[in-house]
């Protein structure tokens, strides 16, 4: 097989990239090792930045979100038994945040991709990447477990395939360079079925630990509990994660945490990681094949779709004038929003959760930088401009181009 471009994985950063390059005319391959079930089937969180809402809306993937979102103009932080809301929208002129769930977003790419002949190849193994220093780096694998091998050529490959993946090993370890924070406490999540007990997402500071509510739908809430990292999902009945729940979030007025049946819980760790340099010959890696960030901030699917932008910018000017600036720039451009984003997400992550080890004059110092970014509109304003998303470098009429591609397709 022969494309312009063959894309490694069909998580939201290899689907967007798809659905941009095909905007511009560039061919792509997807190969994905799931099934199309399994990846439209495994339920994943999901707050979308306003860059992320604006890219697919101006690209015409964008309806269903609009239609079904959840759309919140602030967020709330808790602690000593109060709420404090951060007025999102009012700090960063506009912007909000949207909650829509991850899995949703790879439907609707997956959907746009097929209706307008995108080649997605699900379900394959033993993928590995060749002679990426040419110019005609392959992409090899099997079609399921015992097919035969097969191998597509391209001009640039995108790997876009996760932090377990193929493509970030293949960069040479002399030249790449690892960094990352593996943090002593995990997230107990659950998903309920409930009506909301909140407008907004509850971000709460507790002596026992962190705790989070948010809104999946009218009928479906999501909650997480801050536990230690090495814990069993066993030792969480029902009973005692609500007990818990209750206890993190109440406040001082009679606002009330409503129960439900719990219909799924499970425990996940939490790291920090980036990979540096994110581009090595004519491989290119984006979203969490390059980086992992904390949950805490909501930035890991919003960075994914940062990275392709520029990569499908960058890919865009060179196959239409031949200019390679912007993709030996990749990395570079990718990275200063990158290390932005890891370290909102470790401060929420530092300010909100207890650590194990903090003494009592530490946990006075977590309270009473809650009370400064809920007291001074300078720091709330950091802190909403951050949430909402930074400006992502790419032309100024990047998405207003897009738009008319989109309109002409």
């Amino acid at each position: 097989m022969r494309t312009q471009v063959g894309i490694i994985g069909a998580g939201p950063a290899g689907l967007m990239l798809s659905h941009l390059l095909h905007l511009q005319g560039i061919e792509s391959i997807i190969i994905e090792n799931r099934t199309r079930e399994e990846i439209e089937g495994t339920i994943r969180a999901g707050l979308l930045e306003q860059c992320t809402v604006d890219l697919m809306k101006t690209t015409g993937v964008g309806e269903r979100m609009m239609r079904e979102g959840h759309f919140h103009e602030g967020i709330e932080l808790r602690f000593n038994g109060e709420s404090h809301r951060i007025n999102i929208q009012e700090l960063t002129r506009g912007k909000k945040v949207t909650v829509y769930a991850q899995h949703e977003v790879i439907k609707d790419l997956v959907d746009a991709r097929l209706k307008t002949g995108g080649e997605i190849i699900f379900n394959v193994d033993d993928v590995s990447l060749h002679d990426l220093d040419t110019s005609a780096p392959t992409i090899r694998f099997r079609k399921e477990k015992d097919g035969d091998f097969q191998e597509i050529t391209c001009d640039y490959i995108a790997g876009c395939d996760g932090f377990h993946g193929p493509s970030r090993p293949s960069i040479p370890s002399t030249i790449r360079k690892e960094y990352q924070k593996i943090y002593p406490f995990g997230w107990l999540g659950i998903l309920t079925e409930a009506p909301p007990s909140a407008p907004e997402l509850i971000y709460g500071n507790h002596e026992r630990g962190f705790a989070l509510l948010s809104t999946r739908s009218p009928e479906i809430q999501r909650l997480y509990l801050q536990v230690d990292r090495n814990d069993n999902i066993d030792n969480w009945s029902d009973d005692r994660i609500w007990e818990e729940l209750h206890t993190r979030l109440a406040t001082h007025d009679d606002w009330k945490l409503i129960e439900g049946p719990i219909i799924q819980k499970n425990i996940v760790s939490m790291r920090s990681f980036v990979c540096d340099p994110m581009q090595h010959g004519k491989l290119f890696l984006a979203g969490d094949a390059a980086h992992i960030v904390p949950p805490t901030g909501a930035k890991g699917l919003n960075l994914a779709m940062a990275d392709v932008q520029i990569l499908a910018c960058a890919l865009g000017t060179f196959y239409t004038s031949n200019n390679t600036e912007l993709l030996e720039r990749y990395s570079e451009t990718c990275l200063r929003r990158v290390w932005k984003a890891e370290r909102f997400s470790w401060y929420m992550t530092s300010m909100l959760h207890r650590h194990y080890d903090h003494t009592p004059f530490e946990h006075q110092i977590q309270l009473a930088e809650m009370d400064y970014v809920t007291s001074s509109r300078s720091a709330a304003t950091s802190l909403a401009e951050n949430y909402a998303g930074l400006p992502i470098e790419c032309p100024e009429d990047w998405l207003e181009k897009l738009g008319v591609l989109t309109l002409n397709s």
